[in-house]
């Protein structure tokens, strides 16, 4: 099996690839550089594709692009990286996590959202699909997210992707009553899973949290706690796809 997992930034690739083992480097058109693990049964490239949505599109698609063109397509795009975490509120969703998602959890997808893609109102917000375009969400095979999430020992739940960091106990709030079962926002995952969509890829979204979603206090940020938990995290990866691909067909012989 052949992962294609995209970051937005180094420190997070390097948190990857620390997990998928010794890397060789692969020069990508456009600049870009994939870490490059031929492990066994998975084979993980990690690519840093820079940060926000358009930034993630473009790198995954270039290397989607050459992997296709070298007849070596991805069977799974990952987009990976630290976020913020949403606390629990009266929003949540009905079985989903009591804790929200606190600093240094894991959080496996459900739903890859778009929360700001769309139009202002007099109303208020409407989303770019009432407005009769394109789509605001992907949503990652359940399977999958299961078996991925309880390796990891993650919650799964919406990941909304944001242009804009939210930096206000008001816009967290708005965010998490716009989209039920929210746990955490990033900047690439919708990005990621457009370009994987078009190739017809498909796509999970993996975050560990190093900070909360609401006013911003670098000093309770955990980015260095919530970088370990991303290369623990993809530790667990292979074996959650192994588990949920099943075994291998057996061969009848006449």
């Amino acid at each position: 099996m052949r992962v294609l997992v995209v970051t937005a930034v180094a420190a997070e690739r390097d948190a990857v690839a620390a997990a998928a083992g010794p890397c060789d480097e692969v020069a990508l058109p456009g600049g870009y550089a994939l870490r490059r693990a031929a492990g066994v049964p998975v084979a993980f490239d990690v690519l840093a594709a820079g940060v926000g949505p358009a930034a993630a599109a473009a790198g995954t698609a270039t290397a989607l692009t050459a992997a296709a063109l070298a007849e070596a397509p991805y069977d799974l795009v990952v987009s990976a990286g630290i976020g913020g975490g949403f606390s629990p509120g009266p929003g949540a969703r009905p079985g989903g996590s009591p804790s929200g998602a606190p600093l240094g959890s894991v959080v496996v997808a459900d739903a890859i959202v778009a929360a700001d893609l769309g139009a202002e109102t007099p109303d208020g917000f409407t989303p770019v699909t009432e407005l009769g375009f394109g789509t605001v969400a992907h949503l990652p095979d359940p399977a999958l997210v299961k078996a991925v999430a309880a390796a990891a020992g993650a919650a799964a739940g919406t990941v909304v992707t944001v242009s804009t960091v939210t930096g206000s106990a008001a816009r967290a709030a708005e965010l998490a009553e716009r989209h039920p079962g929210v746990l955490a926002e990033a900047m690439e995952g919708f990005g990621v899973a457009e370009a994987a969509a078009a190739h017809g890829v498909p796509v999970l979204e993996v975050r560990t949290i190093s900070n909360a979603v609401g006013p911003r206090d670098r000093a309770a940020w955990r980015i260095g706690p919530a970088l370990n938990a991303l290369t623990g995290a993809f530790r667990t990866l292979p074996g959650a796809l192994s588990a949920a691909a099943g075994p291998a067909p057996e061969l009848h012989r006449p």
